[in-house]
């Protein structure tokens, strides 16, 4: 069984403000988008969700570095518990960014995905990568322009769209690339 090794991450400037998102395996399979509003979360969650989407139709484990403790945490510790109680949180407010959650959450199912935490612009390369693609579609949501999408991953399904978002949040599906 084969690994795929890839970085996620995401960026904001202003966070919130014009907002990113990158995941980077090599220089052949690579993907970015964004918005004009969001939040680093959100970008960070988006590139988690892309890659699992996109890298769906392969039947290899994936290691995924992130240099959000934010994402690993709400995926492998904090999710199934906010799943049992309505996607609440443990205050009983609404669980934030619920639409990424739910749509991560549907696309691990059956997946062998390991995370691994990365030290920011710290040199990884991956990292490094996906941190650039990032601020790049971020920088170009500021300029107005849209963010190279990337080639992907080869033979990825159609981009699903998120479907709703809670009042407090913006309407990811109205703003995403694709």
């Amino acid at each position: 069984m084969v690994t795929i090794i890839a970085a996620a991450d995401g960026s904001a400037l202003g966070n919130p403000g014009p907002a990113g998102w990158g995941w980077y395996v090599d220089d052949t399979c690579w993907a970015s988008g964004g918005w004009p509003h969001g939040t680093n979360n959100m970008g960070e969650l988006m590139a988690v969700l892309d890659l699992l989407r996109q890298s769906a139709h392969v039947d290899d484990d994936l290691l995924i570095y992130c240099d959000s403790q934010y994402v690993i945490n709400s995926v492998t510790k904090w999710m199934a518990g906010w799943k049992r109680k309505g996607w609440k949180k443990k205050d009983g407010k609404p669980v934030l960014n619920v639409d990424l959650m739910r749509a991560i959450d549907a696309a691990m199912t059956g997946r062998r995905v390991k995370f691994e935490w990365v030290k920011g612009h710290a040199g990884h390369p991956l990292n490094e990568e996906a941190d650039r693609l990032a601020n790049a579609a971020a920088v170009a949501h500021k300029a107005g322009r849209q963010a190279d999408p990337g080639p992907g991953f080869a033979g990825a399904p159609a981009a699903e769209p998120i479907v709703e978002t809670s009042d407090d949040e913006p309407d990811l599906f109205s703003m995403l690339d694709g």
